[in-house]
């Protein structure tokens, strides 16, 4: 009877708000801007099927509403620069030497996290904070519930924008490596939670609590990192790997540019990822070589589709259609994502032997979006049979407008 309640509660509270709101699509280019729409209409018209994930979503978003902002500031480490309020983080799979009798250099143990480079560097917090953000945005976006508009206002704030608090707008010490350097281009895959926190902020539609100001000064600090990334040496380093590296960058500067308005320069990266990244990264029959040459190669082949799918997202906002791209020789998004759908059988052996391997509910998320652009029997029999009516309340379910 109580979940029955919550379930009437949540769907009244929604269907107020689409009632009184005016239906603008969010300014947002790494989630689906037309999919959220949608499924905000579908919760005003009280459809059961997304019950349970608004529900999953707004438990999230109410223990988020206690939370003690993060900040730069709380590190216990100072960066090599002395200032606290750039941010710092350590190469995850670097450990010491055992040859040398200081341990430097730090040497690489592919796959093997160093929980050392997690104590008292900004990567975990970063990390939440983007969660966070985009969390709350979304869970204000489906109810016009203030209180989730007013915390990720101020995490956004506190991180970004707050002088005693702020973080500086670049990563010249991300992912250094002891003994080695003090920070380098990989460590441009840390900026990932920029994105989730800008689209998260994106879906503040309406709310008093993000005010004008407080976009105008969020849009110069991602102005001032946007020129930083794509003219540092660690940003010229990094959009030139050839992994989920490569991805990962494109899929971050392609979104910045988008939400600064860079409209010509979002396109020249998403024309360009049709070579170098679809087209050098995945083999005809979808396999994804440099992903699979890793220690956990599940992992990678997932986390490097994941960005593919959040760059081909962004790539559609300025006419260019990563989705149904493909070489003569058949290299596409499509066959990567068919040579994975098969392992969303938990009981289906991966084709090597990982350190370490995520659920393979992993692959859902990727499913959802794909059915929506391909009509490939396998992807479309992996969805259905894995997928489906179970995981409920899985945010999917509110990203994607599945049939």
């Amino acid at each position: 009877m109580k979940q029955i309640l919550l379930t009437i509660l949540c769907f009244t509270s929604v269907s107020l708000f689409a009632a009184t709101e005016h239906p603008l699509l969010p300014n947002v280019f790494s989630l689906s801007a037309t999919h959220l729409a949608a499924a905000r209409e579908r919760l005003a018209a009280a459809d059961p099927a997304l019950a349970p994930a608004l529900a999953q979503l707004r438990s999230e978003a109410d223990k988020l509403l206690k939370r003690k902002p993060w900040s730069v500031m709380d590190k216990a480490r100072v960066p090599p620069s002395g200032n606290k309020h750039d941010y710092l983080s350590f190469a995850p799979y670097y450990w010491p030497d055992p040859k040398t009798n200081d341990g430097l250099p730090y040497v690489r143990r592919d796959g093997e996290t160093n929980p050392e480079s997690k104590t008292g560097t900004d990567s975990a917090a970063f990390e939440h904070l983007g969660e966070a953000v985009e969390t709350l945005g979304l869970a204000y976006y489906f109810t016009g519930f203030e209180p989730y508009a007013e915390k990720a206002s101020q995490l956004t704030r506190t991180w970004f924008l707050d002088p005693a608090t702020s973080m500086t707008p670049h990563l010249k010490y991300a992912q250094g490596i002891r003994g080695k350097n003090k920070g380098r281009g990989t460590g441009i895959l840390d900026s990932r939670p920029i994105v989730d926190a800008t689209d998260g902020v994106a879906l503040l539609i309406g709310s008093p609590s993000w005010k004008p100001a407080d976009q105008k000064n969020l849009l110069a600090w991602l102005d001032a990192y946007y020129q930083w990334v794509t003219e540092s040496k660690n940003g010229t380093l990094e959009a030139a790997a050839e992994n989920n590296h490569g991805s990962w960058y494109d899929a971050q500067v392609i979104h910045f540019a988008l939400v600064l308005g860079r409209k010509d320069e979002a396109r020249q990266i998403a024309s360009n990822a049709l070579s170098e990244r679809i087209a050098t990264q995945i083999e005809p029959d979808g396999r994804q070589p440099l992903e699979l040459a890793r220690t956990k190669s599940f992992n990678y082949c997932c986390f490097n589709l994941e960005a593919l799918f959040q760059l081909a997202r962004a790539s559609q906002h300025v006419d260019v259609d990563l989705w149904t791209f493909s070489t003569p020789d058949g290299r596409n998004l499509t066959a990567a994502l068919r040579f994975m759908a098969p392992y969303a059988d938990p009981t289906k052996p991966w084709p090597k032997e990982d350190l370490k391997t995520d659920s393979r509910d992993r692959l859902l998320p990727l499913l959802a979006e794909a059915i929506q652009h391909s009509d490939d029997p396998a992807i479309h029999e992996a969805f259905n049979h894995f997928a489906g009516e179970h995981h409920p309340r899985d945010r999917w379910h509110l990203l994607y407008n599945l049939p």
